[in-house]
């Protein structure tokens, strides 16, 4: 079987090293280059050391790109958009790593990331890369945004009961988010998460944490939910692990809830209900998912007063980045869907 070429610009980061990491095993494709301007030169498994042993593939410097099927963009946050017509005469299929091409209004997008959009006219081109959410339309896309890890965890912590309508718009969803230390990424000018690493100072908006726009626009179609996102910083490396604080209907049963997760998740290969009433991993547990493609999902329910916890937790360079990339790429190309993501983690 012909593989496809894939390059990854960008690739000395922690998202780099993951993309490659799955992308080496994947039957399907060939990784032919990857990009470092500091690197340039240099093995690859001289900076992620991890995979030593699977290539021998050095870095080179962008202006030494050559066209291929698929191109990965690993960038800080703005710079993929100044380039992107450059990138697109290389390769027919993108997928954009950063936040450059995730929300489709220009206008939320500077509200959010402090700045005007460099080309606004690529936005409606791009289909924001979730598959629970957007499956049949990543099967056909040329151009896909990745996600953003915490707005993928909030989203799948309230998509089943958004979806069956249990959980309506007409209140906030409070959600509080604690990440690992690798979401702020491996150095300042690689990071594509925190924003002063990425090398961008702005002042403090009331807009709230940029990854609000991503969920409220993928919940768009369900209403105008008031997402508000606070994250913080746990001990742990890899991670995101998020409690969305709502109030339900004081007459739900755990049947009801129970319905609603097995609808929403059952047929979906990447996200697993964790509601166990006994054990000490009763719960979405974000350790239990380091270096997967999965996502854990659960709840807890007080139905004396409607209260409820909505819980995911998933891997911020696995399901929050890099594996959610390559589960789009295999959607966009025509494998497998699973192919290259099916490692199901370390435990203890």
């Amino acid at each position: 079987m012909t593989r496809l070429t894939v390059g990854i610009v960008g690739a000395s980061g922690y998202t780099g090293g993951e993309l490659l990491r799955l992308l080496l095993q994947h039957p399907g494709v060939e990784v032919v280059q990857a990009t470092s301007e500091s690197n340039a030169g240099a093995f690859v498994y001289q900076r992620h050391p991890h995979l030593r042993g699977q290539t021998r593939l050095r870095f080179i410097s962008r202006d030494g790109l050559q066209p291929c099927d698929v191109l990965f963009l690993a960038l800080p946050h703005g710079e993929a958009q100044r380039e992107i017509e450059r990138y697109a005469s290389l390769a027919g299929r993108i997928i954009d790593l950063s936040a450059d091409f995730r929300l489709r209004n220009p206008d939320q997008y500077a509200a959010y990331y402090g700045e005007n959009h460099a080309a606004p006219e690529w936005l409606g081109r791009f289909v924001y890369g979730l598959p629970e959410l957007n499956r049949d339309q990543l099967a056909n896309a040329h151009y896909v945004s990745g996600v953003g890890c915490n707005a993928t965890a909030t989203f799948l912590a309230v998509w089943a009961l958004v979806k069956a309508g249990i959980l309506n718009a007409g209140q906030p969803l409070i959600a509080d988010v604690k990440v690992g230390s690798s979401e702020a990424g491996r150095s300042p000018s690689e990071s594509s998460h925190h924003p002063a690493r990425a090398g961008v100072v702005r002042p403090f908006q009331m807009t709230g944490h940029r990854h609000t726009a991503e969920v409220r626009q993928a919940l768009a179609p369900c209403g105008d939910f008031d997402v508000r996102i606070a994250v913080s910083s746990v001990e742990l490396v890899r991670g995101v692990a998020a409690a969305v604080h709502v109030t339900l209907p004081r007459d739900l049963q755990e049947r009801d809830l129970w319905a609603a997760y097995r609808a929403a998740w059952n047929d979906e290969p990447f996200v697993r209900i964790v509601h166990e009433r006994t054990g000490i991993h009763r719960h979405p547990e974000p350790r239990l998912l380091a270096g997967t493609n999965y996502a854990d999902v659960g709840w807890e329910y007080d139905p004396a007063t409607g209260h409820a916890v909505l819980l995911a937790a998933l891997d911020n360079l696995g399901k929050g980045a890099a594996g959610t990339a390559v589960q789009c790429m295999n959607l966009m190309c025509g494998f497998e869907e699973t192919t290259a993501l099916t490692f199901g983690g370390i435990y203890p």
